[in-house]
């Protein structure tokens, strides 16, 4: 149990890692130039996807920790 505990507690951490660094990269904004803010807009699709499904999984990673405290 202990060896699952840390495992889960490594993943949230990796995850939130992941979340963090995805957020980063939002805050940059939009280039001035027309063509790569396209692409850029597409890119911020793909990465508002991956987004929540890191948030998904955090969430059931952070309520297995739970039920293992007790």
């Amino acid at each position: 149990m202990i060896e699952t505990r840390q495992k889960l507690i490594e993943e949230r951490d990796r995850l939130r890692a992941r979340l963090d660094a995805i957020r980063a990269d939002i805050r940059q904004g939009l280039d001035a130039d027309s063509e790569e803010r396209a692409i850029q807009l597409e890119n911020r699709e793909v990465l508002d996807g991956i987004a929540r499904a890191t948030t998904e999984e955090l969430a059931r990673i952070e309520r297995r920790l739970q039920e293992l405290k007790g």
